[in-house]
């Protein structure tokens, strides 16, 4: 038994001295053929940085987006306006368009337990201003109720929200989101401060905590106005509302879908042959959509750093089999010396997957960078993809192997006694 495991441990012994020789032998080839090791590398490390790159900053971006949604619940809903088709049996009864009164009149008839809200964008690329400081003309202006805050899942960061006073009696209060606060009033308090918006002065009755660059980002950046007061002096007669829905917990989805499209069916004074002529948005098809559109940004990363690596597959093994012709004196005397072909063959083997591994950790490394200054370009969180930086140098292992591995059975193929005469 004492000799069979010494029998064992002296072939362990030989296989990691072959296999550290490799490695020494694999890297003095390297450095001796620094250019033709060097672009090919490269090459290698663009394919893997667009790859892991992209695919760092769409991570980064639908995870954010994902908990952007998911914040407003699996539930929740909001009608909005389409455009209406007639054919034979239908008719076209209302405009495209929401108008206040009939977003204002289905809360009180919809009997679902919910949150509903009333609200519209009425503005973007607006410039807002306190005193002789104004903002970018990048911001937005919402009419909206005093639910529209709770329907977004919104915060109060200062301050307060609208009550009820302040939509009945129209008052000129605003709130503000945390990139106004910002713009205007730097780190002080904006509670209280004045905001004029379109010429018109509002007092600032709160500050809504900021939700970053995300689905909801939006408020960040905008002024929020009673919907009625909106309506009585900056806004049109043109203004499309948005009926936001948000069940209470334990109510049953479909149930409060399907009510919602009855009755404002009867709000629209729409009859039993005409067709529906708004639209009812589920929060869990806008997720469907983002995934879909992620998924397709996925697929495209991937095949364009699959095309690169394509190219620089084809570079390894025109580079292994130059290496192989060169070093043709060299694998003679090798053989002469003992080595087996398989030893050879190893050899450059070994070769190949370590430029195809020192190219693969450049472009993580690099790729990891590019996403995150996205990322952070996009006010989304630092991430680290794991499962993309696993595939990457799953991918790297297989296209060293798949171009090493003709060069590496040329090599081994090759007569000692021809190799030695080589010229």
């Amino acid at each position: 038994m004492g000799l069979t495991a010494g029998g064992r441990d002296s072939r362990r012994n030989v296989a990691v001295t072959l296999f550290a020789e490799n490695i020494n032998v694999a890297i003095r080839s390297i450095r001796t053929n620094r250019l033709r090791a060097g672009l090919t590398i490269a090459i290698i490390a663009i394919g893997i940085t667009s790859l892991v790159g992209v695919l760092t900053a769409v991570y980064s971006l639908s995870t954010v987006l994902k908990d952007a949604y998911g914040r407003m619940g699996a539930t929740s809903f909001s009608i909005t306006s389409r455009y209406s088709y007639s054919s034979a049996r239908t008719r076209i009864k209302n405009s495209r368009l929401i108008s206040y009164d009939q977003a204002s009149r289905f809360a009180p008839l919809y009997g679902v337990p919910a949150v509903v809200s009333v609200f519209s964008t009425i503005g973007w690329g607006e410039t807002f201003k306190s005193g002789a400081v104004e903002t970018n003309p990048t911001m937005g202006l919402i009419a909206a109720d005093e639910n529209y805050l709770s329907y977004g899942m919104y915060e109060i960061a200062s301050g307060r929200n609208f009550s009820r006073a302040d939509i009945s009696r129209g008052l000129f209060n605003c709130l503000i989101g945390s990139g106004v606060a910002r713009a205007l009033f730097q780190r002080e308090d904006a509670v209280g401060r004045t905001v004029t918006v379109r010429g018109i002065n509002y007092t600032v009755i709160g500050v809504v905590a900021s939700v970053g660059n995300t689905a909801g980002g939006n408020v960040d950046r905008s002024v929020i106005l009673p919907v009625t007061n909106a309506l009585s002096t900056v806004a049109d007669g043109s203004v499309n509302f948005r009926i936001g829905i948000l069940p209470d917990p334990g109510t049953d989805r479909e149930y409060a879908y399907s009510e919602a499209e009855r009755i404002f069916r009867s709000v629209r004074r729409l009859g039993p042959y005409d067709e529906t002529d708004f639209s009812l948005r589920k929060s869990d098809a806008v997720i469907q959509e983002l995934n879909e559109s992620m998924r397709m940004l996925t697929v495209a990363a991937a095949v364009i750093g699959l095309i690169t690596l394509l190219g620089a597959a084809v570079g390894l093994m025109n580079i292994m089999l130059v290496s192989v012709k060169e070093r043709t004196r060299e694998i003679g005397t090798r053989k002469a010396l003992g080595a087996t072909a398989a030893r050879i063959k190893q050899q450059f083997l070994m070769e190949a997957i370590l430029i195809g591994q020192i190219g693969g950790a450049a472009g993580i490394v690099t790729g990891i960078c590019a996403g995150n200054v996205v990322s952070l370009a996009m006010k989304t969180p630092f991430v680290i993809p794991w499962i993309w930086i696993l595939s990457a140098v799953a991918v790297c292992f297989a296209v060293s192997m798949l171009s090493g591995y003709f060069p590496a059975k040329k090599a081994a193929s090759l007569d000692p006694i021809e190799s030695l005469r080589y010229e």
